[in-house]
């Protein structure tokens, strides 16, 4: 309705809310068509991520301060009120500018009568401290799990599936941390494709990633403008686990490679620069015809045809023998919180089940496709269990012994550029487990398995 950080911020959420738009994908184009900048720009994508961040939170504070469920409340006036919270329980805002701001948006976007009920229970919410607040809301919690969900802004459900994916690695005690990490903004990181681009000198160099930095500030855009697409804005943990399937083991020149699930292709990239460096091949293949479409654009600037099919991964595997395949399976993306904060209230423990059948089917098709002595990576950017371990088990189980899994922890720590801590799992897995708040990347769980 307007061009300002609040308007912004509000248009956002109703489209996040209304249409199940993507937060990342959505903000900054309305932040580009408003022309915000500098500060502006800040507190537009502040008040966006934040407030989806810890909307369950702050949907508890709306309803103890309103009398009534959230679900009672007018959708459009709910979200107008879930950032006038989010400025008075977790930001600088005077109290006054907080309250007046949003109840001038309500008014505008809704009417009168509306104004006056957001008024009166922000003034309420505005009566308690952030810490009163918290306080208030663990006391009437039925759970240690409950009172987790109040203070770090995660369903319960997640949480637990969280803890059990730490415990799987005799590393539960880290949940608080995971959980705080979920809740920062995670740093800008970026990759130079291997054989095509540096680092650029003055970059900070990720951790691990031997192709990754991070962006000196600005716009990283501009960066992956200057360089005609051979540099992109990719989590280090993306591009450790396209590297563990590419230097698991040394490359015979004429391999074949496939990337059964490639959209949005960042991983897809880093595969075709290091098929063209040694002399591979590189299919991909992605459903959606217009994620098709991304992993086309993701290699338009790498010197090698990578054809790209429109199919079900199921069939598409079986149309040829590769070496090496790629298989990040659709998953629940609770790895990745920090980029998509709606997710956590968006996905449900009714979607696990419907994946990891999925999830299965995808990594036996990938396979049944391999040459002998071909490699499979099994990516997803998940922790939970079902959607990691158990399929990796069921895989090897019902292979009937054609099948072994490699250390896929050894290959991620030969590829890194410092000592990385990755526990062995207690099921004596090979799989490595990338964590947030361990490793400052998303929640990548990687596993490699052979054919005999």
């Amino acid at each position: 309705m307007s061009a300002s950080p609040r308007w912004v911020a509000y248009d956002v959420l109703r489209a996040v809310h209304d249409s199940d738009a993507y937060a990342n994908l959505l903000l900054p184009r309305a932040i580009s068509r408003a022309r915000l900048t500098g500060a502006d720009a800040g507190l537009a994508t502040e008040l966006t991520y934040g407030t989806l961040r810890r909307e369950g939170t702050y949907d508890a504070i709306i309803a103890d301060a309103a009398r009534r469920p959230v679900t009672d409340i007018d959708p459009a006036v709910r979200d107008s009120l879930l950032l006038g919270v989010h400025q008075l329980v977790a930001m600088r805002t005077p109290s006054h500018a907080a309250v007046n701001e949003t109840v001038r948006q309500v008014r505008k976007a809704v009417g009168p009568s509306a104004a006056g009920f957001a008024n009166a229970v922000l003034r309420r919410v505005s009566e308690r401290t952030a810490q009163e607040w918290e306080e208030r809301l663990a006391a009437a919690a039925r759970s240690d799990d409950e009172r987790l969900a109040v203070r770090y802004a995660h369903p319960v459900w997640v949480i637990r599936a969280f803890r059990r994916a730490l415990a799987a690695e005799g590393r539960a005690d880290e949940l608080e941390a995971l959980l705080a990490a979920d809740n920062a903004a995670p740093v800008v990181t970026l990759a130079a494709l291997p054989g095509l681009a540096d680092r650029p000198a003055d970059a900070v160099p990720t951790p691990f990633s031997p192709l990754g930095f991070r962006s000196a500030g600005g716009d990283p855009g501009a960066v992956v403008a200057a360089s005609a697409g051979l540099v992109r804005v990719q989590d280090e943990g993306s591009q450790l686990a396209a590297l563990a399937l590419a230097r698991v083991r040394p490359v015979a020149a004429g391999e074949r490679w496939l990337d059964l699930c490639a959209a949005p292709g960042g991983k897809t990239a880093v595969l075709a620069a290091e098929a063209l460096t040694h002399g591979a091949t590189l299919e991909a293949n992605e459903l959606s015809s217009a994620r098709a479409g991304l992993v086309r654009d993701s290699v338009a600037a790498i010197p090698l045809d990578v054809p790209v099919s429109e199919e079900d991964g199921r069939t598409r595997a079986g149309r040829g023998l590769y070496d090496r395949i790629l298989v990040d399976a659709p998953c629940t993306g609770l790895g990745a919180l920090r980029r998509r904060p709606e997710a956590r209230w968006r996905k449900q423990p009714g979607d696990v089940p419907e994946l990891a059948a999925l999830q299965s089917e995808l990594l036996s098709a990938a396979l049944d496709a391999l040459r002998p002595g071909g490699v499979v990576a099994y990516v997803t950017c998940s922790p939970h269990l079902a959607e990691t371990a158990a399929i990796v088990s069921d895989a090897l189980r019902t292979s009937d012994g054609a099948i072994e899994e490699l250390d896929a922890r050894a290959a991620v720590a030969a590829i890194a550029e410092q000592p990385i801590d990755l526990p062995a799992p207690v099921d004596g897995s090979g799989r490595a487990q990338l964590w947030p708040h361990r490793h400052g990347t998303d929640a990548m769980s990687i596993s490699l398995l052979r054919r005999r």
